[in-house]
């Protein structure tokens, strides 16, 4: 089955093989619940709790493919959600500080990563915060849909970084990469629509 979606992000135009391994890598059924493990391969979104999803296989491997991770980079992720991202930066060699602003998801993914022998650094928090105490990062990605590119979160890159996000307060969202040029200065490129849950600012649960 694991196979079978690796084909397909591939027919879909998932060309880094290296993001196609980690599809194969990784049992995204773990990150279900039991109930549904056998479509877990499919190419499809599924709620995780808390109002949220784990995203489609294909906007994970979009996503993961436009940030163009090199190993040992140092990688922010806001909103950890099922973990299932933060195991795929994993597995591609980054060093993953991943925010998420549900506890209950928080601690499910925490458990999961440690599980599955990943070793990333897992926060309870406000994304729009950022991890300042760990910054600067070499690149961020979003999984949630942000009104607006989170200044803060910018201020938190490397200078020649990347942020992947995607930006809109409606049902859909443009993808957008953020490449900081200096301080004070960003250049922005659009890749698509796409739908995600939104990311809320100070709140927490």
């Amino acid at each position: 089955m694991r196979r079978q979606l690796v084909r397909e992000l591939s027919d879909r135009g998932i060309k880094s093989k290296q993001v196609l391994d980690c599809f194969e890598a990784i049992p995204r059924h773990y990150f279900l619940d039991n109930a549904f493990a056998e479509q877990a391969y499919s190419n499809t979104a599924f709620q995780i709790g808390s109002g949220q999803t784990i995203s489609h296989p294909y906007t994970v491997a979009y996503q993961t493919e436009l940030l163009d991770i090199q190993k040992g980079e140092k990688i922010l992720e806001i909103g950890s959600g099922s973990g299932f991202q933060t195991c795929v930066l994993c597995e591609m060699g980054a060093k993953v500080f991943s925010v998420e602003r549900h506890k209950e998801l928080h601690l499910k993914a925490k458990n999961i990563v440690r599980q599955l022998k990943y070793n990333a650094r897992l926060s309870f928090g406000d994304g729009y915060k950022g991890l300042p105490t760990f910054a600067p990062f070499d690149k961020i990605i979003i999984t949630c849909g942000a009104p607006e590119i989170p200044e803060e979160l910018v201020n938190q890159m490397k200078v020649g970084g990347i942020m992947i996000i995607p930006i809109g307060e409606g049902v859909e969202q443009q993808m957008k990469k953020i490449v900081k040029i200096s301080d004070g200065e960003i250049t922005i490129e659009d890749f698509g629509v796409f739908k995600f849950v939104p990311m809320l600012e100070n709140k927490v649960k």
